[in-house]
């Protein structure tokens, strides 16, 4: 369904839409956007559909207004989405705020591999500069993890999605939260135990202190590649192995992370919230204080070229790797009937402000058809598998696109790109590098995605139909992953050129790590399909 056939969106805006749904979900969509009278600044919008957003999510007008006021009030810092204008007329609210150009921080970082601990020192200060900042203007944001970190066009860290942040202090009088919201993961113990859930009344928590355990979660996550557990329960052994062995556990995670991070880590996840780190407590620390050549003293990047080197070259899939074994966490594959920590409130239910979430299978509303932008866009039919001489033109088309490095067995960047680069962006592109190129036809193809889905347990409610003369094919993904968080999306395969097609794995909802993981292990079942550089 065509966002007109919802509701068409309001005709008299303050500013002229420029772009294709860049984000989607249910009840919203995001669009860029640039002023009536100039091409720049371009920004990113989210529109917002009352009436879907109250009846589908419970989401109340009051809320909806919260979410921009909130993010108002934090005002300008270098680390956070700066927020620019609020409006709405009887079907829409709309949010207008800063464009985060360079996408998903943790889309360029390895699954289960993670990144040194240079890079990650500079994303961790950046992260705890926003979040210090956020505290000290009363706001605690509330649902801190990768889904919302994101980044700058020069590779900065940007916090987004302000649809959970609680105004904790107001005028020198503070109030404890009692609202259960957070991704499983990422959530400290104390949502679990002291919100309000049904008919029993939470105690309530410190939203600051909830930060500060989820930023301990993602420099984990940043050094590791994973979470250290599913979620803060005794569900999770990982998690009862911690608390049991008073933070000195065996798990192999943690026996790889650097010695000088394992103090900071076990000061900001003292289970106990009274005895847990400060941020001045993390700020004061020997490894938060160390020397960085990536990091200037005003907290931006000083190197990122060399920086986003490092982290484009640390992307790699080893097609030797099984990937139906059993990973780390959950079984290994994806699930549709997975339950959520809490079956009564799923707490990715509420609104994002950067990325709204994918309807369920009852309400799919497709805003406008997600376009593949590609440079190598033609409209010529598929010819099935080329000629040696087309080859020979397919690899020189392909030398400088950036998702083929991560099929190499020594992944780097292009030497033309090298010399060519000015920023941070020439060398980590900001369009996800979940992708392969393939020489296949497409009544191949599809089916050798959809047999690979089925492998991995994940549901394919109906196989796409390819017809003659057909270039493109969309195979939605709606499940969970191995951790039972939501994971929403589509695989598009698209003709870019004659006999080439590109199949391109897009998120709509879901941890960007656990997509990358995700889109590795189809990406290894399908590896005869894949154009590999030579």
């Amino acid at each position: 369904m065509h966002h007109s056939q919802l509701a068409p969106l309001p005709n008299d805006l303050p500013f002229r839409i420029v772009s294709k749904t860049i984000g989607q979900g249910a009840y919203a969509c995001i669009k860029k956007a640039c002023p009536l009278q100039s091409d720049n600044p371009v920004f990113a919008v989210k529109f917002i559909h009352k009436e879907y957003a109250s009846r589908h999510s419970k989401i109340t007008p009051r809320q909806m207004q919260l979410e921009a006021t909130v993010h108002k009030h934090i005002g300008q810092h270098n680390n956070i989405i700066s927020f620019f204008q609020t409006g709405e007329d009887s079907t829409w609210r709309w949010i207008a705020m800063e464009l985060a150009e360079g996408g998903d921080l943790f889309d360029k970082i390895e699954a289960d591999e993670g990144v040194g601990e240079d890079v990650a020192h500079v994303y961790f200060s950046q992260l705890v500069s926003a979040v210090g900042y956020m505290h000290s203007k009363g706001v605690g944001h509330r649902d801190i993890k990768p889904e919302n970190i994101l980044l700058s066009s020069d590779g900065n860290l940007k916090i987004a999605d302000f649809g959970l942040a609680a105004l904790f202090e107001y005028k020198g009088v503070t109030k404890l939260s009692t609202t259960f919201c957070g991704s499983p993961p990422y959530i400290a113990p104390e949502v679990i135990s002291c919100s309000t859930r049904g008919q029993i009344k939470g105690t309530g928590y410190r939203p600051d202190l909830v930060d500060i355990w989820s930023c301990g979660i993602v420099l984990f996550v940043l050094l590791a590649g994973n979470t250290p557990w599913d979620s803060p329960t005794n569900n999770s052994y990982e998690y009862h192995e911690y608390v049991s062995t008073n933070a000195r556990t065996t798990d192999e995670l943690w026996q790889k992370l650097p010695t000088a991070t394992l103090s900071l880590l076990r000061g900001m996840l003292k289970v106990d919230p009274a005895t847990r780190f400060s941020l001045e407590d993390v700020r004061r620390h020997p490894w938060f204080t160390r020397q960085n050549k990536y990091l200037s003293l005003d907290g931006r990047l000083r190197d990122p070229i060399n920086l986003a080197t490092t982290m484009f070259e640390s992307l790699h899939i080893d097609f030797s790797q099984d990937p139906l074994s059993r990973s780390r966490h959950g079984t290994g594959s994806w699930g549709s009937d997975a339950m959520s920590l809490d079956p009564a409130e799923d707490a990715g239910s509420r609104l994002s402000s950067t990325q709204p979430e994918m309807a369920g299978n009852d309400m799919l509303v497709d805003w406008d058809t997600y376009h593949v932008s590609s440079e190598y866009h033609s409209s010529t039919q598929p010819m099935g598998k080329p000629l040696v001489a087309h080859q020979s033109l397919l690899a020189e088309s392909l030398e400088d696109e950036p998702s083929m490095s991560q099929f190499s067995p020594h992944p780097s960047v292009p030497l033309s790109r090298t010399q060519k680069a000015q920023r941070f962006q020439d060398i980590v592109p900001s369009r996800p590098m979940t992708r392969f190129f393939s020489i296949w036809e497409l009544k191949l193809l599809v089916p050798l995605v959809c047999e690979a889905l089925h492998r991995l347990g994940v549901p394919v409610p109906s196989v796409p139909v390819v017809l003659a003369g057909d270039t493109s094919s969309t195979i939605r993904v709606l499940t969970k992953d191995g951790r039972l968080c939501t994971l929403h999306g589509k695989v598009v395969i698209e003709c870019v050129s004659e006999g080439l097609f590109e199949i391109e794995f897009l998120k709509t909802k879901g941890d960007p790590l656990e997509w990358r993981r995700f889109f590795k292990k189809v990406a290894i079942l399908c590896k005869e399909a894949i154009y590999k550089p030579s």
